[in-house]
């Protein structure tokens, strides 16, 4: 039976932090091979799940009993395996599963980057493209097509819960009108405007990305007369004279993307728009081990970086945005509510 017990010496937790690799390697391993999803209500045996997901015994065995220590399975006296509320995440039919984001964090590119971290701290550069010659998303979309599968699965599902917790928590009674900015699939977008009947969207993102937005939304969608389909980049162009502009987790570029961005979102709205911008931070969260992981993953990526609450602040008060207030949206996000002052023109010249 796998034990987990108290907090370890401060040796060995370096030590462990050292094998961190492992752990990542092994809860991939789990999602590839389908281990949570041959594993049923009652605890089986690792040669009674070796047969379901066509593997060896001993080593799927070894296997669980290390994700075991991390609260991924338990095994219990008998020695069979039963789920925990982690590993259940990892089943494709989970309604929460995390199984495509796991997949995600731990790609092939992944394991290229990660050793060139200090090269990165060194540089504050991505150590994309002296990995493979291109930037990330050229490599990702040209020579990774398996990764970027990976990736637009991950980010659909991410989308898909968090718009929940964003529609919920934001009030638009009194907007007629709102635009997603680089709102991906526009699954925030589609919650909003199912909550909001009266209200019309728009949804702007890269043509690619548009091409496969939420079915609800295009043509012959439920609500396709509501919304327009904008294929664009927010750096260069934002659609003008919404009541409201929401900006989730894109503000984490180089610092020239998001002021441009920025730049944009103010000359496109009337004077008192709101501009909503939601984004993970790395600090005040209890989520802070992964944010900030995930912090160092941009840097090695595409030379972006989350924000703490003060430099997201700076940011959108620099780039001419009064900020109202800041609340969570959940364990994982902030809302940062600004308003748009003055008039059009003179933001333009002064953003």
């Amino acid at each position: 039976m796998t034990t987990v017990g108290t907090a370890p010496p401060p040796p060995m937790r370096l030590r462990e932090l050292a094998f961190g690799a492992a752990c990542a390697a092994a809860v991939r391993a789990a999602a590839r091979l389908g281990v949570a999803d041959a594993l049923g209500e009652d605890p089986m045996s690792a040669e009674e799940l070796a047969k379901e997901v066509k593997a060896e015994p001993r080593p799927l065995r070894r296997l669980l009993r290390a994700l075991s220590c991390h609260g991924v399975f338990a095994e219990d006296g008998d020695g069979r395996f039963a789920h925990t509320g982690v590993s259940r995440l990892l089943r494709e039919d989970d309604p929460n599963s995390m199984r495509d984001v796991v997949l995600w964090c731990t790609e092939p590119w992944t394991w290229d980057a990660w050793p060139l971290l200090d090269e990165a701290v060194r540089s504050g550069r991505s150590v994309v493209p002296d990995l493979y010659g291109k930037d990330f998303f050229a490599y990702l979309h040209q020579d990774a097509p398996e990764s970027a599968h990976v990736f637009n699965r991950a980010m659909t599902r991410s989308s898909e819960q968090s718009a929940r917790d964003v529609a919920a928590f934001l009030d638009l009674s009194e907007a007629e009108s709102v635009v997603d900015v680089g709102g991906g699939q526009g699954h925030v977008l589609a919650s909003l405007l199912e909550r909001y009947p009266g209200m019309r969207g728009a949804l702007l993102d890269l043509p690619p990305v548009v091409a496969n937005a939420d079915p609800r939304l295009r043509e012959g969608g439920a609500l396709a007369d509501r919304v327009r389909i904008v294929p664009g980049d927010c750096r260069t162009a934002v659609p003008a004279g919404a009541d409201v502009y929401i900006v989730k987790n894109i503000l984490e570029w180089d610092d020239d993307s998001t002021r441009r961005t920025l730049r944009n979102i103010i000359a496109a709205a009337r004077p008192g728009a709101r501009v909503v911008v939601i984004e993970n931070l790395v600090d005040d969260t209890p989520s802070m081990r992964f944010t900030t992981a995930m912090d160092l993953l941009l840097l090695l990526n595409v030379g972006g970086a989350k924000h703490t609450g003060r430099s997201m602040a700076e940011r959108l008060t620099g780039a001419g945005l009064a900020i109202g207030s800041v609340r969570p949206v959940n364990p994982y996000l902030h809302a940062f509510e600004c308003t748009v002052p003055g008039d059009g023109p003179a933001r333009a010249a002064g953003a």
